[in-house]
């Protein structure tokens, strides 16, 4: 049996990671037909079939499970060179692919790509912004930005800030409908409420900053005729004067600053998002546009500064 070609079994887990022979040839830049041909040319090669191949999907045969582990092993190594060459040239640039969730991404990481793309002009950046968790692997994403704690163990995680929220409303609101001096008081508002996966979060919870008889936790069950899945969309309802809600600080430190939204109640605590992490995958060799984007970030704590 002849010595398998490398290029073949790299061919063989980008058709793997890309999902089908087509998705494969474009990310390789190639032809379907030539991708399709070195398939074929490694299965002769091995004298078994690694795909079994239908019109809407391929599923890995047990034989191909064992040759995409080592096949994974060589991508990882040329990877692995690569980043060891580009380490050594200490020039920070080439492609670098990130993801963020929709709202930090239109509001906080486009600003910090900017300057971190004038900062480091031969650095070429490709965003995806998306509100799913992306496979980082799979989709050969350098850096993902999370608002999760991470669960996967063969992901590197760095904490880029925590993530308190606030209870705001427009000074407009507030001249129309008066403004609370507890969360009680709530109940008399207009909510505007976040909802996601079917469920809505009607539900607040205040916490009292300070000693005394009104400390321990006080829940309040919002009324609200306005729902919406998009923190950004939230901002500018509440912008707009239709009502009070609760948001993630890092969506409305403009607003704040400007005036155009007005902390409420500041003597009581709302239970803090999940932190902010860059998340990347583990390596032994990180390529150096990666490692300087990810301490680029955490110098600016991710507050947005340029």
């Amino acid at each position: 049996m002849p010595t398998p070609d490398p290029q073949l079994l790299t061919t063989f887990s980008a058709i793997v990671g890309a999902g089908s022979i087509s998705a494969a040839a474009v990310r390789l830049g190639c032809g379907k037909s030539v991708v399709s041909r070195q398939l074929t040319r490694l299965e002769a090669d091995l004298g078994a079939r690694l795909l079994q191949r239908t019109t809407r999907r391929l599923t890995l045969t047990e034989v191909g499970k064992v040759v995409l582990q080592q096949a994974q092993q060589i991508d990882r190594a040329l990877d692995n060179v690569a980043q060891i060459s580009g380490q050594f040239q200490q020039e920070v640039r080439g492609p670098l692919r990130v993801s963020c969730p929709r709202p930090l991404g239109q509001r906080h990481l486009v600003p910090l790509l900017a300057a971190f793309t004038r900062q480091y002009p031969l650095v070429e950046v490709t965003l995806q912004v998306d509100d799913r968790l992306s496979d980082l692997v799979a989709e050969q994403i350098d850096v993902a930005i999370r608002v999760a704690h991470l669960e996967d163990s063969t992901l590197v995680a760095r904490r880029l800030a925590d993530n308190p929220r606030v209870l705001v409303a427009s000074p407009a609101y507030l001249e129309r409908a008066g403004r609370p001096d507890t969360p009680e008081a709530l109940a008399a508002h207009e909510g505007l409420l976040w909802t996601r996966d079917g469920r809505v979060h009607d539900e607040w919870s205040f916490t009292a900053s300070t000693t005394g008889p009104d400390t321990g936790t006080t829940r309040v069950r919002m009324q609200g005729r306005l729902r919406v899945n998009d923190g950004l969309s939230l901002v500018a309802f509440a912008c707009a004067g239709a009502g009070v809600t609760v948001i993630d600080r890092l969506l409305v430190d403009n607003e704040l600053a400007r005036g155009t939204l007005v902390e409420l109640l500041p003597g009581w605590r709302l239970p803090a998002g999940p932190p902010l992490y860059a998340v990347y995958p583990a390596r032994q060799w990180l390529a150096l546009n990666t490692a300087t984007f990810v301490e680029f970030l955490l110098s600016r704590c991710f507050t947005g500064r340029a």
